[in-house]
């Protein structure tokens, strides 16, 4: 009977270890919770009961390796401590209210996988430390109101496969070392104040799907590196001050369903564009201000 009840002891004491998080990772959690009113949350957290049942928290091995409060009514600013979730993995307060600035601790979270802060109301700069988290695969930032540029080492994030940051007042040019995001899918910076020329080498994204600039001001000519990027599926170009002859190269793009490039000051005869490409569904060619063509092409031929 006491060697049952010592075995029943150290499983309990086994099972409790292992539901337990660290102090100083609790604490970041409380952090959060009081920065953003977490009592008027929509889904709230009962602080007395373990962290591993609290809305949103996901917890492996002791460590919190998931946060995740997407429409949850947070409201208020995110704390420093967020930077002590060391294990976390993924990071979503997607739609929600929160203002202040991004910390730059947040930078810490090395092992982070995806962060998704859009459709808040974020204001300041995108902090250079995050360009540290050489295992994020996912950056959304878009539809806030972050402002200045996009930090030149934003090519550090090898591993990145989407970046959004549309809807927001990004100025700048885009950075050189953008050519090093090797993995990238998905590109979208659309409605920002970003300048400046597209980089020459984009032939280094091979796996980008999604390349949208729609709506700054960007200008100068296509770089013809554009024709190598063999798996575009959709080019947004719309809205900018880009000139002159559309590179033959972009004729290289077969898999295309999506190309607007109205509203710029592109050379020929961009409406006979659309018999290059056999999988468009979209197509946009109407230069001027007096408002653009959107063409959506019959592809049940």
């Amino acid at each position: 009977m006491k060697t049952l009840k010592l075995n029943l002891l150290f499983l309990l004491t086994s099972v409790l270890s292992y539901a337990q998080i660290s102090t100083q990772e609790k604490n970041a959690l409380l952090a959060l919770y009081d920065s953003t009113n977490g009592a008027a949350w929509r889904t709230t957290w009962d602080l007395e009961a373990s962290v591993d049942t609290w809305h949103g928290v996901e917890v492996a091995d002791g460590k919190v390796i998931a946060l995740q409060l997407d429409y949850n009514l947070l409201k208020g600013t995110l704390p420093n401590e967020l930077g002590d979730l060391q294990h976390l993995q993924h990071l979503s307060l997607f739609r929600n209210s929160l203002s202040g600035s991004i910390p730059a601790t947040i930078g810490k979270l090395i092992a982070l996988k995806e962060l998704n802060l859009s459709m808040n109301q974020l204001r300041g700069t995108i902090p250079a430390d995050l360009t540290n988290l050489s295992s994020l695969e996912s950056l959304k930032l878009f539809m806030n109101e972050l402002s200045g540029s996009i930090p030149v080492s934003i090519g550090n994030l090898s591993q990145l496969k989407t970046l959004e940051l549309y809807n927001n007042n990004l100025l700048g040019t885009l950075p050189v070392s953008m050519e090093n995001l090797t993995n990238l899918e998905t590109f979208v910076i659309s409605s920002n104040a970003l300048t400046g020329k597209l980089p020459n080498n984009l032939s280094q994204l091979k796996k980008l799907k999604t390349f949208s600039v729609f709506d700054n001001e960007l200008f100068g000519e296509i770089p013809t590196s554009i024709g190598d990027l063999a798996n575009l599926e959709e080019l947004v170009l719309s809205n900018n001050a880009f000139y002159g002859d559309l590179p033959t190269s972009l004729f290289k793009l077969s898999k295309l369903k999506t190309l607007l490039i109205g509203h710029n000051s592109f050379k020929g005869e961009l409406a006979q564009l659309e018999k290059k490409f056999p999988n468009l569904i979209e197509f946009d060619h109407q230069n001027g201000n007096n408002g653009g063509v959107l063409v959506t092409l019959d592809t049940e031929d």
